[in-house]
Parts: structure tokens; C-alpha cells; sequence
């Protein structure tokens, strides 16, 4: 962080002339009906309040400054239109391709460049292509699901063993980050080498950080971090290609996500390049690491701190233990006996979002509340907005599952931790099937109490425990 601001103040005197030109020029302009808010200074806007001053607190100040409904503001280089509450949610999830497409921040497009060096950056267009690669054949539907399960059951038993067995104290996020890529890398890429994972954690850890960071590539900043540790990824992944290549054509059966891409061709019979192989397989592996990872961690501390929550998810879960054989692995019947182990999480995922929100871009001008946001801006969109509003969840503070039963309803649009519409995040169900095979290990072995209940949450979009989240493990 402080080589960070080093940097920053570096630049800033480099850039002195160009904010002024900057300045005087948007002075100019005619900002029409545009929505209420500010667009903070020239050129970095309003980036750093919202990046180190925490996304959700930076929402909610302008909430009640502007307008609970919409504002504007500039963030990552972008002219920016924040809209608010599930109203907000509902416009924005039923008019994607009307008024939106998709946006990834230039952070982003440069980390996942899926181009030739020196190229320009592909078009937003290309993260719908990526969601096609992955429902087109079905990889993540529940009949695909289902065959991965067992598999996804076995490799948690195998950490809970080799990780936590024995141990009287251990560091649940840095156990549950291994657990979520070694899943991630054995479902879209085929693999579950030991070796092979660990080296990529510490890789896909600089590679979350830099998603939304300012563009600085200098050595000590979080991008420049970030890109070296995609070059990193790119290599591995691209021995592991070649050994995918090696395997197909011996006739070996694939099932996995990289098979399909290598083997896939367009109408013309030609095939992916393998460096945009390797691009699109970092995505998916990044979207399936640390979003995981972190509603796991958080359900550790959430139930952690309550012994009444802990007993009814340890009641259910041996319910589902004692219907099974011995050594019987997990069923998908057996997820869907995960009621309230899965209103717990949903109630961990309503407190501390595995991720803030995402971004879009206006194919058009359109108006919404009365103000006019114009073609090309960026559109982001947060859970924030509503997941703390007590209007719509009483004492929003108060861990509390039982919001999420049947039977008790908020208003539609409140609770979207998947998003929703055509964009309607397409790993909902492995994510769930992950997180719940993780409950069920866990809970049936131990009881655990926090180290440091008063532990602090850092990161900006993705939250994460100072520590580590380290806990004190009792066996049963």
C-alpha cells in the first residue's frame, strides 16, 4: 500500500499539465440532465475513495448525499452511473443487450488480455463469449453437475485429512483458497497436481488484488504484481495445454472444460489459439478461486461466533451422514437435504459479499429516474445498495439465517448475490455445490472457535480476514 502511494504522488507531478488541459476542457462541456454527483478530480476522479475507502461505504455516502436511486461519478477512468436498490437491480438485470453490455475495467482487460502483445484490447462482447464457452455444452448445468460431485466431495475429505486433521489451530482462508482452485483446476482444466496448485495460489492471490486496480505498472504496485503473475499463469497453463494436446490424441476420454476448448472449432474448422485458450481458462479459474474461497471463510467466522447456528447446521448435516453407506460419497440429492446450511450461507453472502458488483456499458443513451445517462458510460452495479438497507432487512447487521426460510419474503431484486437476467452468474450451482460439500466436511469433524474475534476485514471488492481467519479446531 505505501509503495502504492509513492507511486501515485510520483505520477501525480508528471501528470500536473495534463489535468489542467483536463480540467479546462470538461469545464466546457454541456453534462445536460445527467444524474446528481460528483466526478471528483480530473482524470483519477473519485478511484482512490472508492478503492481504499471501501466500496459499500463509498455507495452509501452518495445514496444519501445524491439521490437513493442513481448518481454519477468517475472510477477506473470511466464516467460512471451508479444505480441503486433492487428498482436499480430490475431495470439493469431486464434490459441487458437493450441498454448494456458487458464492461471489465481496463485492469482487467489488460490482466486478461486474450490478444496478441501490443494488440488492441478485445471488446467488452468477449465475457459474453466466455459464458457461452461454458453453458454451450452444458458444463454447468445440474445433469453435468452431478457427475462432479462425488469427485468435488472427494478432494474436500482429502484436504480435511492432509490440512486439518491434527491440527489444533489452523488459517481457514489461506485452506479454503488451495481447496477452491485445486476444485477450480480438476473441473476446467482436468488436473489436481499438488505441486502444479500450490505455486498458482500465491499467483492467483496478486491476480484478485489487481482486478480493479489503477493501471500503474510500476515494480511495488498492485498491478504491476498482478501482471506478473499472469504471465506466470499464462506459462503453466500453457504446459498444461500441451500435455492436454498429448493426451486427446492418444484417445484418452475428456471431460473437462480445457478439453473442449482445444478440440472446439468455428464453422471454418479452425481452432482456438492456445495463448487465448490459456486466457479465457485464467478467467474462469480466477471467477471459481477466491469467491468461493471467501464465502467458505465466512461462513467459519460467522457460525464460529454462534454456537446455536453451529448445532442446527451440525444437526442437519449428520442427518445427511447418517443416510449414507459407509465411505459413500456425496449425492445430489443430499445437497438439496442442505436447507438451512444453505439459508446460513446465504445469510453470510448477505453480510460480506464474496464480491462487491460488477460493471457495464450503455449501448445507448437511456434514462432512468428521470436522468439521462449517455452511450458509452460505465453502469456499475452493486449488492450493496440494498443487502445493509434495513428497509428491506431489519437490523441488517444481525447475523441472522432465518431471514432466508420459507416462507419469510423481502421484495424482489433485495438479495442478488448472483446478479440476475441473461447475465445471471453461470457457476451459481458450482459455486453452491462446492460451498455446501465444504459445510458438510468440516462441520462433521470439528467444532471451532475464532483466534481473534475482532479480526479485521480488508480489501476493497473482495473482502478477506487481515489474518487469514486462524481458528482453535476440537475434534467431534
Amino acid at each position: 500500500m505505501e509503495a502504492f502511494f509513492i507511486v501515485l504522488a510520483l505520477v501525480a507531478i508528471t501528470l500536473t499539465l495534463a489535468l489542467v488541459v483536463f480540467a479546462s476542457g470538461r469545464g466546457k462541456r454541456s453534462d445536460g440532465n445527467l444524474p446528481p454527483g460528483s466526478f471528483g478530480w480530473p482524470i483519477m476522479g473519485e478511484t482512490v475513495e472508492f478503492l481504499f475507502g471501501k466500496p459499500d461505504k463509498f455507495v452509501f455516502d452518495r445514496m444519501a448525499k445524491y439521490s437513493p436511486d442513481i448518481f454519477k461519478t468517475r472510477i477506473l477512468g470511466e464516467d460512471t452511473a451508479v444505480i441503486c436498490g433492487p428498482s436499480g437491480h430490475k431495470f439493469l438485470f431486464t434490459n441487458e443487450h437493450r441498454y448494456f453490455t458487458a464492461f471489465r475495467p481496463h485492469s482487467m482487460q489488460m490482466i486478461f488480455r486474450s490478444y496478441k502483445e501490443g494488440a488492441p484490447p478485445p471488446a467488452p462482447a468477449a465475457q459474453d463469449e466466455e459464458a457461452k464457452v461454458l453453458r454451450s455444452p452444458g458444463f454447468l448445468k445440474p445433469e453435468a453437475l452431478v457427475r462432479y460431485l462425488g469427485k468435488m466431495d472427494s478432494i474436500t475429505q482429502q484436504q480435511m485429512q492432509s490440512e486439518w486433521e491434527g491440527k489444533r489451530e489452523v488459517r481457514v482462508y489461506p485452506l479454503a483458497k488451495s481447496l477452491t482452485l485445486t476444485l477450480a483446476c480438476q473441473f476446467f482444466v482436468g488436473t489436481d497436481e499438488p505441486e502444479r496448485i500450490a505455486r498458482l495460489v500465491a499467483y492467483f492471490d496478486d491476480i484478485t488484488l489487481g482486478l480493479h486496480s489503477i493501471t500503474f505498472n510500476f515494480p511495488g504496485t498492485i498491478f504491476y504484481r498482478a501482471n506478473k503473475a499472469a504471465v506466470a499463469i499464462r506459462k503453466e497453463l500453457r504446459a498444461v495445454i500441451k500435455d492436454k494436446k498429448v493426451a486427446i490424441s492418444s484417445g484418452t476420454p475428456m471431460r473437462d472444460i480445457l478439453s473442449h476448448m482445444i478440440m472446439a472449432s468455428d464453422p471454418s474448422g479452425k481452432h482456438m489459439p492456445e495463448a487465448e485458450i490459456a486466457d479465457k481458462i485464467m478467467g474462469f479459474l480466477t471467477a471459481g478461486y477466491s469467491t468461493v474461497a471467501t464465502a467458505m471463510t465466512f461462513f467459519m467466522k460467522y457460525v464460529g461466533e454462534r454456537p446455536d447456528i453451529y448445532k442446527k447446521v451440525l444437526d442437519e448435516q449428520m442427518e445427511v451422514a447418517a443416510s449414507k453407506k459407509p465411505g459413500e460419497l456425496l449425492q445430489w440429492d443430499d445437497m438439496n437435504k442442505m436447507k438451512y446450511s444453505w439459508n446460513v450461507l446465504n445469510e453470510v453472502m448477505r453480510l460480506t459479499p464474496p464480491l462487491q458488483g460488477t460493471f457495464r456499458e450503455a449501448l445507448t443513451d437511456f434514462t432512468y429516474a428521470g436522468y439521462t445517462v449517455p452511450k458509452g458510460w460505465k453502469v456499475y452495479w452493486t449488492v450493496s445498495t440494498t443487502n445493509k438497507n434495513p428497509e428491506y432487512f431489519p437490523e441488517p447487521e444481525k447475523f441472522d439465517p432465518s431471514r432466508h426460510e420459507d416462507g419469510n419474503t423481502f421484495p424482489p431484486f433485495t438479495f442478488v448475490p448472483f446478479g440476475g437476467g441473461p447475465r445471471l452468474c453461470p457457476g451459481k450451482e458450482y459455486a453452491r455445490l462446492a460451498i455446501l460439500a465444504f459445510v458438510h466436511n468440516v462441520v462433521k469433524r470439528f467444532k471451532w472457535e475464532l483466534v481473534d474475534p475482532k479480526e479485521k476485514i480488508v480489501g476493497d471488492m473482495m473482502p478477506a480476514p487481515q489474518k487469514g481467519l486462524p481458528v482453535r479446531l476440537t475434534r467431534r
